[in-house]
Parts: structure tokens; sequence; C-alpha cells
């Protein structure tokens, strides 16, 4: 199909910024533009990010990054997903009388690791300090960001439920009633919060690494952690179970974590390596999407031929079976990460593929000749996965709403400059409507735990300590051993199928060289997507064969589809993804933003 671009194609040779957000982007820029290097570009938008898009992340979230340094010449995992309270087992839950985590309430809240991945990233690989990395969040947090349309309509939502029962929340989102589109937020208590921190990191001593360590001790095991410690063991809160609970984190929670630099799961697709996070998140599922697809010439066949659209989902949905039955945090489980990879495995899970008729089974492998244990499954009608009534509007993942679209849950950037380190990263989770505000630090905890299964014995269930099985999966992709290509997109368990589609299309127009569409254009391409394995939300439903189209795909792709078996599912021709990108070759950069938000923009030089 033709592809068309709706913005300029950005290419340069200075630098490079894209995001979900354009005040985002355009932070990023600016620092590099004053002489700051791709993380100190990456960490001051991603604080920006908590304060402009607060339905979608905040600094009680969690955040895996993928970094590329220009002096290491490795990619590195940054690891800033907060593990769940030591107290946390299954018994503990089941003793409440529950058979899930709740979605929303601070019994849900793991250790938010944002701030301090942040932070890690920012000391091992950046040159500025941490207080001017933070002025731009802080600026807009005390004199207003635009309240853009979606953050209106989620506070009208849940106003009912912040003015009744979470009533921290609605004095900070809510002091004037419901903001209408495009007026201000003002967030003047997490302003005070990040003052704080930085008046104690400056107290500490005049060296960079000094004050970084002094604000991961205010946050981890100072005021921060105190008053964390405080809500979540003193009152109870409504949550989406219907009941009233606490929490179960405490101050030696987060005294005793710290963010990690891990080695990356790559795997390879053709001439191009993928690097991904380990299997404590989804990530892999594109490796091992990407390895079934290898052999299978889909450079032959155009994007928009129906065998192209059905083995790219055919693919996916055996990745999605291993996801369930395999993946884990693998300091508690045994994740079969290398035999999932190889080509023996790969080679049999291919043979499952049927070319002309869609699966409608969840088949996970038996890697090592072991048997797989999958959790409860339920099925559910199309569209059914979220509820949206004012208790639990908050539920799973935010601005989900029925009918199979997902407009997006959280947030990414991607930074490339001019020396060549490059940064992927995908924040989340402590979203205004995830949690009732912290007393004192004007923002939620994030609900990650409800990712937990509470069946026992199943790789993705509780643990204390444990980090849960995250869908934020930010990419990484290297040509000829060098950064290639950074992107990623919000969206939950569709992470790793959208940025799937893009990357095959960004592969194969780089192969064909000259001629070949934009990155712009590849972005703006028509999306698609399965519904086939289970939300990792509430209420963890499955559509076996469903799948989601745009509807610029072609007719005849949709109805080739539905005759192989496929439920298909056409919805608006701009409701899929909000991927961003950032590409180098050589010494010329280029990036692109999704314009499906309207809101996500890149920037450049």
């Amino acid at each position: 199909m033709p592809l068309i671009a709706t913005r300029p194609e950005l290419t340069g040779t200075f630098g490079m910024a894209a995001s979900t957000h354009w005040l985002a982007s355009q932070t990023a820029m600016s620092v590099l533009e004053r002489g700051g290097n791709a993380v100190d570009a990456a960490v001051s938008a991603g604080f920006v990010l908590q304060v402009v898009e607060p339905h979608l992340n905040g600094p009680g979230g969690d955040l895996p990054a993928l970094v590329h340094s220009a002096d290491d010449d490795a990619v590195t995992v940054v690891c800033g997903q907060g593990t769940a309270p030591a107290a946390a087992n299954i018994e503990a839950f089941t003793g409440l009388g529950l058979d899930e985590i709740p979605g929303t309430g601070p019994l849900a809240a793991c250790v938010p690791g944002a701030f301090g991945a942040w932070c890690a990233m920012l000391q091992r690989w950046g040159t500025w300090r941490l207080a001017d990395v933070l002025e731009p969040a802080i600026g807009w947090a005390r004199t207003g960001a635009p309240v853009l349309p979606r953050v209106s309509d989620t506070l009208a939502q849940v106003e009912r439920l912040f003015t009744t029962e979470w009533t921290t929340s609605a004095q900070t989102y809510l002091a004037d009633g419901v903001p209408n589109p495009w007026e201000r937020l003002r967030l003047e208590a997490l302003a005070d919060t990040y003052e704080r921190v930085l008046a104690e990191a400056e107290a500490r001593g005049s060296g960079r690494e000094q004050q970084i360590d002094g604000a991961l001790d205010a946050w981890y095991r100072g005021f921060v952690a105190e008053a964390i410690d405080r809500f979540c063991q003193g009152r109870t809160w409504l949550d989406s179970s219907g009941g009233r609970h606490g929490g179960m984190l405490t101050g030696e929670d987060l005294a005793g974590w710290y963010p990690t630099f891990e080695e990356p799961v790559i795997g390879r697709y053709g001439e191009f390596a993928v690097a991904k996070t380990g299997p404590w998140g989804q990530g892999p599922v594109l490796l091992q999407t990407l390895a079934l697809l290898d052999d299978m010439d889909l450079g032959d066949l155009r994007d928009d031929d129906p065998d192209w659209v059905h083995l790219v989902l055919e693919a996916s949905k055996l990745a999605f079976a291993d996801r369930e039955a395999w993946y884990g945090d693998p300091t508690y489980v045994d994740v079969p990460i290398t035999t999932l990879l190889s080509a023996d495995y790969t080679r049999a899970r291919r043979a499952l593929i049927d070319s002309d008729h869609a699966d409608g089974e969840l088949r996970p492998g038996t890697p090592e000749g072991r048997s797989p244990q999958l959790a409860p499954l339920q099925e559910g009608a199309r569209g059914s996965g979220v509820d949206v009534s004012a208790l639990s509007a908050s539920l799973g993942e935010p601005t989900v709403p029925g009918g199979g679209l997902t407009r997006g849950d959280t947030c990414h950037l991607d930074v490339v400059d001019r020396w060549g380190t490059m940064v992927s990263a995908t924040p989340s989770g402590g979203w205004l409507q995830s949690s009732p505000v912290v007393p004192g630090l004007g923002f939620p905890l994030g609900t990650r735990a409800q990712m937990f299964w509470l069946t026992p014995g199943l790789s993705s269930s509780l643990r204390p300590g444990a980090r849960p099985r995250t869908t934020l999966s930010p990419s990484m992709a290297l040509r000829e051993d060098q950064p290639w290509l950074a992107f990623g997109t919000p969206g939950g368990d569709q992470q790793d199928q959208w940025a799937l589609v893009f990357f095959l299309r960004a592969a194969h127009a780089a192969q064909n060289g000259a001629g070949a569409p934009g990155l712009q254009a590849l972005l703006d391409a028509p999306m698609a997507h399965h519904e086939h394995a289970p939300s990792s939300f509430a209420p963890r439903r499955l559509h076996p064969g469903a799948v989601v189209l745009e509807d610029r795909w072609p007719a005849s792709v949709q109805r080739e589809l539905a005759r192989r078996g496929h439920d298909v599912e056409v919805v608006d021709g701009w409701s899929l993804g909000r991927l961003s990108a950032v590409a180098r070759e050589a010494d010329w950069l280029r990036a692109g933003a999704d314009a499906r938000s309207a809101q996500g923009y890149a920037v450049g030089r």
C-alpha cells in the first residue's frame, strides 16, 4: 500500500528526540542544544512526562530502559521495575478473601522504581546535575501543564470516586473541579517534593555523584519512604475489589531496593540484532516472534498482503503463549529463555504455523521437555476487558475503552545524540487514577502487583520481593553491531505487537535502500494486533483468534483474514499505537512520532 507521512521526515546530524508528548520531546531537545547528552536529555524528558501525562505515568511508577552509550559500545538494560513487598504473598491476599490482586489502590503497590532508575541512568552515563534535569518538570508542576483532553476525560470518570473516597486525590487534581481540556493543572505538592529532594541532595555535598546519592537516600531511605510507609500502614481505601484495604509496602521495602543494570536479551532478524529486557518483562516475545519469522521470507511479500499479516499474527500468538507459561522474574523462577530463542526450539514451533488457517488455541511450548503451567483462563466478549464504571475507571490499563481500542496506557521516549549515545525508555505506572495520592508527596503509588497471579506454581505467581512480569517493553535494534533504531510504544499487551509490525517494516525498508519509505511514513502505516493471549491486567480475559485491524488496511486483507478463521474486528483507522522512534546511520540521524494520539512529537536537527 502507498505510505504517506502525516509529518515531515526529520533528519539531521546534531540530535533527535521523540516521545508521546511534545513537551517531553522539546525538553529533551533543549538539553541536547545546551550540551547535554542523550541520557541527560532522556532523564529530563522522563521527569516532564510525569507532569504532562499524569494519567499515564508518575513518580510512583516503574521504568525499564535500554541505553547504548557511545563510550560503552554495548546495550545495557536499566531495570527500574520495583519489587513486591516482603509481606506480599499469596496467603496474605487469599486471607483477605481475594482471588486476584486489585487493579487499584495501595494493596497493589510495588516499590516505586522510576525515580531510582532515572537517577541511576543519570549517574552512570549523564553529565548534568540532578537539579538541572529536574528543573523543567518542577517548572511545569509549579506553573501548570496543559490538560490533555484525555486527562480531563479521566478525571471526569473518577470525579465521584475522588470526592467521596480518595479525598487526597481530589485535593490534588480537582481543587477547582474537573479541569477542561487545555486549562492548566498545577501539581504544586509534587513540585515541593522534588525541591525538598534536591535540597537534601545538595546538602550531601557539591559533587554531582554525591548529590544523586543524596537524592536516592531521600527517596528510598528518607522522607519519601517514610511518607509511603505511613500511608500504607494507615487508613484503608476503597479499591476495585469493592473492599477497603491498606497497603503492604513498607519503608524497609524501599530501603532494600536498588535499580539494576543488566545484560539485554538479544535476538536476530536477518542482519539486525534486537535488544530487549529480560523475561521479567514481556520483551522477549518480540525476539521469539522475529525468530519464528526469520526464515519465512516476509521480505518477498508486501506488508498489505494477507499472507504477510497472517504469518505475523500467527507467529506472535505462539510467542505470547510462551510468555504466559514461562516468563517471570528469573531471580525467583527458572525461565528457559536460551532454549525459547534457540534454533531447534524455534524450528519446532514454526512447524505449528498453518499458512492458511488461524490457530484458535493458546499453545505454549515444552522447552527442555518441561510441561507448561497456565493460570485458569477466562474467555470474554470482545471489548469486555476493562470496566469503566465510576469505581473502576482506573482498573487495569488506563485509557483503554471497550470495543478493542487501545489508545495508549503509558509513555515512551527515544533520544539519540551526535556522539552516538541512544536511549529507549518506557516509563509507566503511578497513574493519577491508580491509587490515592500519598499525603505530603503529591503523587499516587503504582499498582503493578496486579500483574502477579495468585495461582501458586506459575512463573508469574506472586512472590515476596519478586518483580511482576511487566508489559513495559522498550526496544533497540543494531545493524553491523552499531545502534541503529530505538523504538517503542504504550499499549500494554499490544506493545510488542505494534512494535513488531513497525520493526518489520523498518527492517525491510532499510534492506531495500534508496526509495524506501521514511521513518515517519512507517510509523503512520496501518496497524494490527491479536487478542489471543490473556490480558496482563484484570480481569485477564482472552479472546481466542481475535484480531483487531485499523480500517485503513485493504478490504482484501480483512476478508482474507476472516476466511482463514481470524475473528476480525475493524476499528478506526488511527487508533492503534503511539509509537515513536529515533534512528542513526553513520552520522545521519532520523526521528518520528506516531500521529495517532495527536500529542506525540519528534524534534531534531
